[in-house]
Order: structure tokens, then sequence, then C-alpha cells
């Protein structure tokens, strides 16, 4: 059971809208007392609750630039949308050096394990073998929506570390190779769009243990990034990611830099759910890989970013479709970490038994038989003014004793 999550709701602001109940994928959220609350067991820490929330109610709960004096080395691994929260005339290099003077010793570019994640995952799915569609493991939003709700297309996804757990690792060797510091003494962090991006290092899916130490929101420093860049006299060069691995931060990104012709993208956790019911129901067994992200546009549309989506998914397109200098990430290079199992999943996933009413078959049955007899009592609305997204989660509710029926308005003046 996932323990640790980085959305949170803050009770102060919270008037009891309904906003995030509605919106949220995997029904994990309750108004109870005009408050709402996120039922831990189910939330998939996607971050729709905090981009629907009109009073900035729901948050992440990310890292303070402090927590760097934990180590004697800091690495910030900024996210590949950081790409487009800047002009397309504004050097990365710079900003990348200006995250380096908030305090960090050294700057990885995500961009750069996107390459070799490109190159590995290219000769993995030849294997005929694969359950088809192979599933991305980019996007820990949609891993976690598997694991509650799609139990039986885990076998599907790719055992691959992202990008950022790949450049973790690979940005604490090469300290350690170059300055000699051991591991403990190097903090390695994400500069995230993400609210699952945190929640995965707190408790990876795949692995055993993050590579990371922390995670620290673009929006949190997003301005001390910007006056830093702007004191940066000599600039190191630090881009070592191609187009193609910047393109990774919009949807369909990594799709194209795979190469694999038959492919399907799919961006708004709503619209992933709904292709993977269709791929539960066998109806995508002739599609080759299946790219889903949760949040609108992929990366670029994290709730922990600053720029407008739409305008950040145009610059990392155009990005894509430049020209650059950095030559792509050598093929043996690539192959020979993923068959040393470096960059591979470790762990098994294991499906989340949230969504099923009881371990016992028996037992379930009669709850499903419950839970029918009384949605021909409830008014069948969904209007959600009992606290529960739907009649029929009002039903479950009370099925597992969360809820009874007099929650329903309705039913509540009807008896009286």
């Amino acid at each position: 059971m996932n323990e640790f999550h980085s959305v949170v709701l803050d009770k102060d602001k919270c008037n009891g809208c309904t906003n995030c109940m509605r919106r949220c994928p995997t029904e994990a959220i309750r108004v109870r007392d005009k408050k709402a609350v996120i039922l831990k067991e189910r939330c998939i820490d996607c971050g729709e609750c905090i981009r629907v929330c009109p009073y900035h109610a729901q948050k992440a709960v990310t890292d303070d630039l402090d927590k760097l004096k934990q180590f004697k080395f800091n690495v910030a691994i900024p996210a590949m949308s950081l790409y487009g929260q800047f002009d397309m005339d504004i050097d990365m290099n710079k900003v990348f050096n200006g995250i380096k003077k908030l305090g960090f010793d050294y700057v990885y570019d995500e961009g750069y394990a996107a390459d070799i994640s490109t190159t590995v995952i290219r000769n993995i799915i030849k294997d005929k073998n694969l359950p088809k569609p192979v599933i991305s493991s980019l996007c820990p939003a949609v891993l976690r929506l598997i694991q509650v709700r799609f139990p039986t297309l885990i076998d599907h996804i790719i055992k691959i570390e992202s990008p950022m757990e790949i450049a973790a690792r690979m940005a604490r060797k090469e300290v350690m190779e170059k300055y000699g510091f051991k591991s403990e003494e190097i903090g390695v962090f994400y500069i995230s769009q993400c609210p699952a991006k945190v929640a995965s290092i707190k408790d990876p899916i795949g692995i055993k243990q993050s590579n990371l130490d922390g995670s620290i929101s673009i929006k949190k420093i997003y301005g001390d990034i910007v006056r830093s860049t702007k004191s940066v006299e000599k600039v190191e060069r630090i881009v070592r990611a191609t187009p193609k691995g910047i393109d990774w931060a919009r949807a369909g990104g990594q799709s194209r830099a795979i190469g694999v012709e038959n492919y399907i993208a799919v961006d708004g956790i709503e619209n992933v759910i709904k292709v993977l019911e269709e791929m539960e129901l066998g109806k995508l067994d002739n599609i080759d890989y299946f790219e889903g992200l949760a949040c609108v546009g992929g990366c670029v549309g994290g709730p922990l970013n600053v720029e407008n989506p739409f305008i950040a998914r145009n610059r990392i397109r155009r990005i894509s479709q430049g020209k650059s200098n950095i030559a792509e990430i050598d093929e043996n290079y690539a192959l020979e970490l993923y068959e040393k199992g470096l960059i591979t999943w470790t762990e098994e996933i294991q499906p989340k038994g949230v969504m099923k009413l009881d371990t016992d078959i028996g037992n379930a049955i009669k709850k499903i038989e419950k839970i029918d007899e009384l949605m021909n009592t409830l008014p069948g609305l969904d209007c959600g003014s009992c606290g529960a997204p739907t009649c029929y989660a009002l039903a479950e509710d009370i099925v597992r004793g969360k809820a009874k029926l007099d929650d329903c308005i309705i039913i509540s003046k009807r008896n009286k």
C-alpha cells in the first residue's frame, strides 16, 4: 500500500465545493462535514485535484532548498519540462547554471537519461513475445492507476526505470567517480513538475529504493532560478540532451523518439482511463506501444510547472524540430547499461485491491448484490450532495460501512 502521498489538503482553505471530488479519476475524494477528505488508499497523486481546486486547498508536499544542508555534495536534476518554462532565446545552459548557483554542486540533464531510455526501449519492443501493447513506465500516476483499476495490464508495463531515476543513478555514479564522494554524502534532488514524481521518490515503483533524496517543485523555486540565471557570468555547458530526449516532455514525444510507428499516445487522466478500458478488453492487442500521461499535454502540463502548458508544449515542439550539435547516445553504451541491469526494475509491482469489495469472492458477491439493492433505492442523480461522487460510490461506501443511506439528501428528506 502506498504510504506516502505528495498531494495533501489544506482544510482551512477548503470550502467543500466538490470540484476535486467530481474530477478525481479514482474516486479517492469524499466531502464530509463540508471538507474534502482524500482516501489515501485510492489516491494516485495525479494532481488533478490541485489543478481544479479554485481555492488552492489541494497542494503538493515537496522539499525546500534547506534540505541541501544535509549533504556534502548536491546534485540537481531539472525535469525535462523545464525546457518549456523559458523563452526559446534563453540558453538552457545558462538556466542550468542558475540552478547550480542556488546551492547545488552539479546539474544533470534528465533529457540525457531520456535519450538512454529511447535507445533501450527501441530495442526491447522488437521482442515479439512481449504482451502488446507495451505500456510506457514514464508516468507514475498512470502506473498507480493501473495498479488500482487495471491490474490485469501490469504485465504490459515495460520494466525500465523512468528517465528521472536513470538520471539520478548516473549522476550519483559520475560524482563518486569524479569527486570521490561516498554515495551517502551526495544529495540528489529532482526539480519537479509533478506530485506523482514526488510520491514515487518516497514510495518507488519497480525498485526498492529511489536513487533520489528528495524533490523540489519548479513552482517553488522558479523565481529564484530566474534571478540566479540573470547573474550567471560564466556559462558552463551542462545541456546533454538531444532534441529527441527533450521531446519526452510532451505527449507523444517518447514514441516519436523511439521511432515506433504503431503507437497510441494519450494525455489527460480521463482519456488514459478510457483507452486502458479498451486495452483491458483486448481491443488494442494490435498496437505496439502505449504512452499514457496523466497531465494534458504530457509532463509540460504538470501542476508544479509555472508556464501555460500549451505555450510550453509549443516550445518543446520547436526544440524537437530544431538542429542540435549534441550527438545521439551510443547504442552500445545504452544497451550495456540495460544488460547489466543498471536501469531495469528489480521488483515486481503488485495490484492494489482497493477497488475490490472483499477478498473473499462469496462476500464480494453478497456486497455487489447489496449495492444493486441500494441502487434501486438511491435516486441515481449523481448530484454529489451526499459527499460521494456518484450514487454508486455512495452505495459502495454504505456497503463498506463508511456512509449511511440518510447521507443522500433526497432520501433523508423523504424519510422526515
